[in-house]
């Protein structure tokens, strides 16, 4: 019973201190400014095979530096069929950051970034290819927000993700 409770106590310890780190907000794109994306392009519908569109895309040259927006624990590197090369970046507050459609991946996987450390390099891979350049970046809750859910196109899906463009403005 008491090891249980230790485990239990630990986690808790741990869950917390997750929601209690500092975020050191970064744009992702490097000498990007809010005038580099459409503010309105979050939850835009008709928005392809995925219905709507869950992130930002931030526009630029291909080869400019993708900084992570927060200190955190890079998840995953690789390539998947939508994304094209991606990095997944576990942040604080339990957030999970997603860089898509890079042209280049300059972290690993299972490796701890900073704020405004290089992840890779703006592309067009995946879904993005003969699009111009850009940087697909959403955000991700791993503790929900009910009350952030609406009666749009996939509203119930806003207690997880986080308008990103309000995110890098705040």
């Amino acid at each position: 019973m008491k090891i249980a409770k230790r485990v239990c106590l630990g986690l808790l310890a741990v869950l917390v201190a997750g929601l209690l780190l500092p975020e050191r907000i970064q744009i992702p794109v490097a000498g990007a400014t809010a005038r580099d994306w459409n503010p309105k392009s979050f939850w835009f519908e008709p928005w392809g095979s995925s219905g709507v569109h869950k992130g930002i895309d931030i526009f630029g040259k291909t080869g400019t530096p993708v900084l992570s927006t927060t200190d955190g624990f890079v998840l995953f590197t690789g390539e998947i069929a939508k994304g094209g090369k991606v990095v997944l970046v576990l942040g604080p507050r339990w957030r999970l950051h997603y860089f898509a459609h890079l042209d280049s991946i300059r972290t690993g996987a299972l490796s701890w970034v900073a704020s405004g450390e290089p992840v890779g390099t703006l592309g067009a891979s995946g879904n993005a290819q003969g699009k111009p350049p850009h940087l697909h970046y959403s955000i991700v809750r791993m503790l929900p927000a009910p009350w952030k859910m609406d009666g749009s196109t996939q509203g119930y899906k806003k207690a997880l993700f986080i308008d990103p463009g309000a995110y890098l403005q705040d």
